[in-house]
C-alpha cells in the first residue's frame, strides 16, 4: 500500500533523477524504500537530531594517534603531520605544495578544544563495561592517549581526503573482510583486472554474492551502505568555496553523481543506494532490541545534571518507542539460525571480521574521517552486539549492557544514516530544479 501512496511521486522522481531513485522492496527482509522514507524523514530524524544535540551524545571519546597495525603510513600532506621539506626556499613547486598542506590541514584538523568546566565533568561521567559479544574495539575509552571530542565541533564533511590513500582503506575493508575470494573482483574496484569488461566483473560477483548464505550476504550489504552513507555525508557537505574571510559548504550535486549515477558507476550507485536502507534497518533494529535495557530504573545517562539527565532519558526513550513503531522492521531471527555448531562458528567469523575493519580504521591519515569512520563503525558494531546479545529476560550472567561510548557511538551513527536519507530527498529536488 505505501508503494502506491506514493506511486504518482515516485514516478515523477524517476523521470527527473532515475539513477538516484529507489524503490520496492529491499532484498533479504519484507519491507519497501518508501516507507523508510516516509518514517525516516517525517518521524526519526528530527528527534534523532535533538538528542544529538545534548551534551551526553555530542562528547565522543577517542584515541586519533594510535599507528595503523596493518602497513606503514605514508605522510599524506596535511592530513597526519603536514610536513614538507622543501629542496629550495624559492621553488615554486615546493611552495605551491605548502600552500596545499596548509588548505588541506585545516580541512582534516580535528578541533578538540573543550572549556575546563566541561573537561571536569566528563571525567566524573559513570561508565560501564562489557566484554561479551563484542563486534568493535572499546580500547579507546581506556588508552592514556585518548580524548574528548565534542562532535558537534567537527562535522562530517569533505576534507580533501580522496584518492588512493583513500581507496587503500576500502580496499582493505572489502578484498579482505567480506568473505571474498581474491579471484572475484569487486566492481569498480581499484584492483579490478583489466582483463574483462566491467560488466563482466560487476556478474560475476553478484553471481558470487548471490551464492552466500544470508549472512555473509547482509555483511557486505552493511559494509557497502555505510560506504554510501559516508559517500552522501561528504557530498552533501562540499567545501563550495574557500575565501580568506569564509569557506561556504554545501551540497555538490556533481560529486554525488560522481559516486550514485546508474552510468557513471556501471549500474553500482542504485546498488549501493539500496544497501544504505539496509543498513538504516539494522541499526533500527538494534534501537528497538536496547529499549528494555534503556527502560530499567538503573540506567542513567549521567552528566552529573539530574533534571537534564532525566529529559535525555526521556527523549532516548521517545526515540526508541518511535523507532519500535516502525511496522517492517528487519527479523533478526533469520541470521545465525540452523544448526548450532555451525551458526555459532559463523557468528564468531562476523564477529572478527568486524573487530578488524575496526582496526583498519586507524589507518585512516584524516583525522577528521579516522574521528567519523571509528565513530560509525563501533556504532555498527554495538548495532551487531545487541542483535544478538541476550535480553534482559534472560539470565543476569548473560544480559546484554550498554556503557557509554558503546551508546553515543549506536545513536551517532543511526544519526548519520538518518541524514544519509534525508540528504537523498534534497539531491532529488535538487537534480529536479537541474532539469
Amino acid at each position: 500500500t505505501s508503494c502506491n501512496h506514493h506511486k504518482a511521486e515516485k514516478n515523477k522522481s524517476y523521470n527527473i533523477c532515475p539513477f538516484c531513485f529507489v524503490s520496492g522492496e529491499l532484498d533479504d527482509c519484507h519491507c519497501d524504500v518508501e516507507s523508510i522514507d516516509r518514517f525516516n524523514n517525517e518521524l526519526l530524524f528530527p528527534k534523532l537530531q535533538a538528542l544529538l544535540q545534548t551534551d551526553y551524545f555530542r562528547f565522543y571519546k577517542v584515541n586519533l594517534n594510535k599507528p595503523c597495525p596493518f602497513w606503514t603510513s605514508g605522510s599524506h600532506c596535511g592530513l597526519r603531520d603536514c610536513t614538507v621539506k622543501p629542496c629550495s626556499p624559492y621553488s615554486a613547486e615546493v611552495n605551491s605544495e605548502l600552500d596545499k598542506c596548509e588548505k588541506s590541514e585545516a580541512l582534516g584538523a580535528v578541533d578538540v578544544s573543550l572549556s575546563d568546566e566541561t573537561r571536569e565533568a566528563l571525567k566524573n561521567w559513570t561508565k560501564h563495561d562489557d566484554e561479551a559479544q563484542r563486534f568493535c574495539l572499546l580500547d579507546d575509552e581506556w588508552c592514556p592517549d585518548s580524548q574528548y571530542v565534542d562532535l558537534l565541533l567537527n562535522p562530517e564533511r569533505f576534507t580533501g581526503y580522496k584518492g588512493p590513500e583513500a581507496w587503500k582503506i576500502w580496499t582493505s575493508i572489502y578484498e579482505e573482510n567480506c568473505f571474498k575470494p581474491f579471484t572475484v573482483k569487486r566492481p569498480l574496484s581499484p584492483l579490478y583486472s583489466s582483463g574483462r569488461s566491467e560488466g563482466e566483473g560487476s556478474r560475476a560477483f553478484y553471481t558470487w554474492l548471490e551464492g552466500q548464505c544470508v549472512e555473509k550476504r547482509a555483511f557486505y550489504r552493511l559494509i557497502s551502505g555505510l560506504h554510501a552513507s559516508i559517500s552522501i555525508h561528504l557530498s552533501a557537505r562540499y567545501l563550495l568555496s574557500d575565501e580568506w574571510f569564509e569557506k561556504r559548504w554545501g551540497p555538490n550535486v556533481s560529486e554525488f553523481r560522481s559516486r550514485f549515477d546508474s552510468e557513471l558507476t556501471q549500474g553500482e550507485g542504485p546498488k549501493r543506494l539500496r544497501n544504505l536502507y539496509f543498513l538504516f534497518l539494522i541499526e533500527l533494529r538494534a534501537l528497538v532490541k536496547a529499549l528494555p535495557v534503556v527502560k530499567e530504573g538503573s540506567f542513567k545517562l549521567f552528566t552529573g545534571q539530574p533534571q537534564e539527565d532525566c529529559r535525555n532519558k526521556e527523549r532516548l526513550l521517545d526515540l526508541l518507542h518511535t523507532a519500535r513503531s516502525f511496522p517492517l522492521h528487519f527479523n533478526e531471527t533469520s541470521l545465525f539460525a540452523g544448526d548450532e555448531t555451525e551458526a555459532a562458528k559463523l557468528k564468531e567469523d562476523v564477529r572478527l571480521a568486524f573487530m578488524n575493519i575496526s582496526r583498519i580504521m586507524d589507518c585512516v591519515e584524516c583525522f577528521k574521517c579516522r574521528l567519523w569512520g571509528k565513530l560509525q563503525t563501533q556504532g555498527l558494531g554495538t548495532a551487531l552486539k545487541i542483535l544478538f546479545s541476550e535480553l534482559p529476560s534472560s539470565p543476569p550472567s548473560s544480559r546484554l549492557t550498554l556503557n557509554r561510548q558503546e551508546l553515543v557511538a549506536l545513536v551517532n551513527a543511526i544519526g548519520r544514516i538518518s541524514t544519509s536519507i534525508k540528504e537523498l530527498q534534497n539531491f532529488r529536488e535538487l537534480l529536479a530544479e537541474d532539469t
